[in-house]
């Protein structure tokens, strides 16, 4: 019995470490969004790290359905809803779910939400740094019916330590700006990254510095400029397009690392992929425009 408790344990253990492990999509969500929650956590009182968490586990980081096809990342009901709707199956079938024009219409009505019902006032008696408090709070207000909800909430916040964004002072105030916007002739906006001390967009078939620059109000002769290109130049679908202008050098990170050049490569698809002007990386490695840049060549980056 006590070796057959020993492994019942121990299957236990291995279940419940299983249940939570990162997740690249789930950071890249975070990434997307955490500037829209510091910004409404600051204007509603609702933790960062409880929108964020939240946002994953309803939306599945934003893949769900609803998230696609209406913008709804928090699965709120229509409830007396005035706006646009859609209908699919959840507890009953063909509820009604209510539908945005873009993601952070639904992060400011989620916020509105708790904000404004009776059943979560309680909630805006805990300080915002209290995440426990409010995941379990959630969870006895009735916001889901999963019994394991306030746990997953938890776990997500302390795997990706989302905690520390209920502490942040400030927040990016264009990248929440541009959550805002509904979208750039029918389409929906390019998420904006962060990395290098910079901005930048993945390119989709059909962009140019033009479109980019007028959904991005930043000006195309500008955004071409920044890339080291000709504001008339094709632009490739998957292609790394910076909104400012690029950093001499990689990160930190990279002090004592090479990039070693891949079949393909080019200095300028090096150079875009680290956001470093490609003076810079030529100077670094004391090569010019004429020299051959060959596979397995190590680079230096900083």
């Amino acid at each position: 019995m006590r070796k057959g408790l020993f492994y019942l344990l121990l299957l236990t253990a291995v279940e419940a470490s299983a249940q939570m492990t990162w997740n690249q999509r789930y950071q890249q969500y975070i990434d997307q969004y955490k500037d829209i929650a510091i910004e409404q956590m600051k204007r509603w009182g609702v933790p960062a790290s409880i929108t964020l968490a939240q946002g994953i586990l309803e939306s599945g980081a934003g893949q769900s359905e609803l998230a696609r096809r209406s913008n709804n990342h928090f699965g709120i009901k229509c409830h007396g809803w005035t706006g646009r709707t859609t209908y699919k199956d959840d507890d009953a079938s063909n509820e009604c779910f209510r539908a945005y024009d873009s993601p952070y219409e639904s992060f400011e009505d989620h916020s509105r939400f708790l904000a404004s019902g009776q059943r979560y006032s309680k909630l805006f008696t805990l300080k915002k740094t209290d995440y426990k408090g409010w995941a379990r709070g959630l969870k006895a207000a009735g916001y889901a019916t999963n019994p394991q909800y306030a746990n997953r909430l938890i776990e997500l916040i302390q795997l990706y330590r989302l905690y520390n964004l209920d502490s942040a002072k400030g927040y990016d105030k264009f990248i929440a700006a541009h959550g805002k916007d509904h979208g750039y002739n029918g389409q929906p906006l390019h998420p904006i990254k962060i990395y290098n001390e910079n901005y930048y967009i993945i390119a989709r078939r059909g962009d140019t510095f033009r479109s980019i620059g007028e959904e991005i109000d930043i000006s195309y002769k500008k955004i071409a400029k920044y890339n080291e290109r000709d504001r008339d130049d094709y632009i490739e679908e998957g292609e790394v397009i910076w909104l400012k202008k690029k950093q001499k050098r990689a990160p930190k990170e990279y002090k004592d690392y090479l990039h070693y050049v891949r079949q393909g490569e080019s200095m300028y698809s090096i150079a875009q992929k680290y956001g470093i002007r490609l003076k810079s990386l030529y100077k670094m490695n004391r090569m010019s425009p004429d020299d051959d840049l060959r596979v397995g060549m190590g680079l230096r980056l900083r």
